[in-house]
């Protein structure tokens, strides 16, 4: 199945700005700038794989092989929807450092 471009586009935006503001308000109530750009990745894997986050302790093999095929097959739009929201939580960590260095105390 092809996704037209109109729809890659927006997706795009969507998965930057959805993590930007989730990413922005946990930095600004945890105080932690880097907070979703460290707890991206594992989102990134339960959106990505099908296997319980259980199993990754209680059948680490069978769980890691299942997300390393699930790694190698997907489509390139896939994995530019999933860097921009990376992209997205990287920027809300940068935009928070840039505030606090200007003197907002509330960020």
């Amino acid at each position: 199945m092809q996704m037209s471009i109109v729809v890659l586009i927006i997706s795009i935006l969507l998965f930057f700005v959805l993590f930007f503001g989730i990413g922005f308000i946990l930095n600004m109530l945890l105080r932690m700038s880097w907070i979703m750009a460290i707890i991206y990745p594992i989102i990134a894997i339960l959106i990505i794989d099908k296997v319980r986050f259980v199993e990754y302790f209680t059948d680490s093999s069978a769980a890691f092989h299942s997300l390393g095929q699930k790694l190698a097959s997907l489509a390139t739009a896939d994995i530019l929807i999933l860097t921009s929201g990376l992209a997205g939580a990287i920027a809300a960590g940068i935009t928070i450092k840039m505030l606090r260095r200007n003197g907002y105390q509330m960020f």
